[in-house]
């Protein structure tokens, strides 16, 4: 399998944004805070990371929630997932809320999200009169049954 390198900027003090296994798709991005934060129910912060990538042109950072924060305490990502476009150079922050029914307290250091990075295609629109038919057609939301 080929790897491919993205340049990085640590400021955080923390260690480099990793895999926690062989099998993970996604790379587990850690807060950096100068003291905790607080979290209350039905509240959302921004988290800084301290880190900053470049990412070759036509690949794509998702920014998404971490499974264990979710199901113990009601922490996920805001917008989920959030896009990290190639040619942004600011830092990653992510956007916690807490949908748990207790105050949700986080460390410099802590994991709160995973990134995962994805290829994206280009594409250019083609305007048309008609689009060709298929069995759905426009049928949208819950057209397709239970």
């Amino acid at each position: 399998m080929e790897i491919t390198e993205v340049k990085v900027l640590n400021l955080s003090g923390n260690a480099l944004p990793e895999y926690a296994t062989a099998g993970s798709a996604g790379i587990d991005l850690r807060a950096s805070l100068p003291e905790a934060q607080s979290i209350s129910p039905g509240q959302w912060k921004v988290i800084p990371t301290g880190i900053m990538i470049e990412l070759p042109i036509f690949l794509e950072g998702q920014v998404r929630p971490r499974s264990g924060l979710a199901a113990k305490f009601g922490i996920t990502c805001l917008n989920s997932p959030g896009t990290i476009d190639s040619d942004y150079r600011g830092e990653i922050k992510v956007i916690l809320i807490n949908h748990g029914k207790e105050e949700f307290i986080i460390n410099n250091g802590d994991r709160i999200a995973q990134l995962v990075i994805c290829r994206v295609e280009k594409i250019s629109f083609k305007e048309q009169s008609t689009l060709n038919t298929t069995h759905r057609n426009d049928g949208g939301f819950g057209s397709t049954g239970i």
